[in-house]
């Protein structure tokens, strides 16, 4: 089954909150994911760097910590939310004011925007979770309940699912997102990256 592009966020099976990011792809699979102090980047892999002049929506920041929140999504809203996040707008309505403004993304496939944000705690009291998408005909943005974690994908429900999310590193979290689980039943994975909190965010890719 291929369902596009994926994210999940939550809390994992240890009670840790996470994001992690696949991306799926028939028409670009050639990209990796880069990783950094305080973002993941999807970028072209060496040779096919001018594949973002044949399609403007294949390289972008994945995952961006932004104070005491970290964000994840599909695309360029990732900066764009991360950025209303910094000026103090609340999470919900930092994904809700992007995914609207910016909408899906003009390609072939009118593809979904997807996106999440969850706080960096673990006490029930101070914890968020969002997940949301824009597509051509709705825009979602949900919260996660605390103690649980769900998915969406660009193709797929285009719903958040709840799932188990079993990895308890950052490293073991982008390659469970890219090919364990229920992750594993979707087809043509190219990259992913993932972060996991505990006392601080830790950021890893998985490039196959």
């Amino acid at each position: 089954m291929y369902t596009g592009r994926i994210l999940s966020a939550g809390m994992n099976d240890d009670g840790k909150p996470f994001v992690a990011y696949r991306v799926s792809s028939r028409s670009f699979p050639n990209r990796k994911c880069l990783k950094y102090d305080d973002r993941a980047a999807v970028v072209p892999i060496e040779g096919f760097e001018k594949d973002i002049y044949k399609n403007a929506y294949i390289s972008y920041n994945s995952i961006k910590i932004v104070d005491d929140k970290i964000v994840v999504s599909n695309g360029s809203q990732t900066d764009v939310i991360a950025d209303k996040i910094g000026v103090g707008m609340n999470m919900r309505d930092a994904l809700a004011y992007s995914l609207l403004t910016m909408d899906y993304e003009k390609d072939d496939y009118n593809t979904p925007r997807i996106a999440a944000a969850v706080t960096s705690t673990d006490k029930e009291d101070e914890y968020e979770c969002y997940i949301g998408i824009v597509n051509d005909n709705k825009i979602l943005v949900e919260k996660v309940p605390y103690g649980e974690a769900a998915f969406i994908s660009t193709y797929g429900s285009q719903v958040p699912d709840k799932v188990d999310f079993e990895a308890k590193t950052s490293e073991g979290a982008a390659k469970y997102i890219f090919d364990e689980g229920t992750f594993a039943n979707y087809e043509k994975p190219v990259t992913s990256c993932a972060a996991i909190f505990d006392g601080e965010w830790t950021i890893d890719v998985y490039n196959p």
